[in-house]
């Protein structure tokens, strides 16, 4: 099987079961951790996540939350 495009590569990960997806996780962690955490300071820094932030606040605060 090619992974020639994103859609081949997407279509793949599918059809992981969850071992080979928290393995593919793991991979992607250790290896390329600053993609992701440098998105989320951009939109932390332009406010992108403000929203979903205060509704996570008032679902707290209003007793809407469950404990893991």
């Amino acid at each position: 099987m090619g992974l020639n495009t994103i859609q081949d590569i997407e279509e793949a990960i599918r059809g992981l079961n969850p071992e080979q997806l928290e393995e593919l996780y793991t991979c992607l962690d250790e290896n390329y951790p600053q993609a992701i955490d440098d998105r989320i300071a951009a939109d932390l820094a332009a406010g992108r996540l403000d929203n979903v932030i205060q509704a996570a606040i008032d679902d707290e605060k209003n007793g809407r939350t469950s404990p893991l």
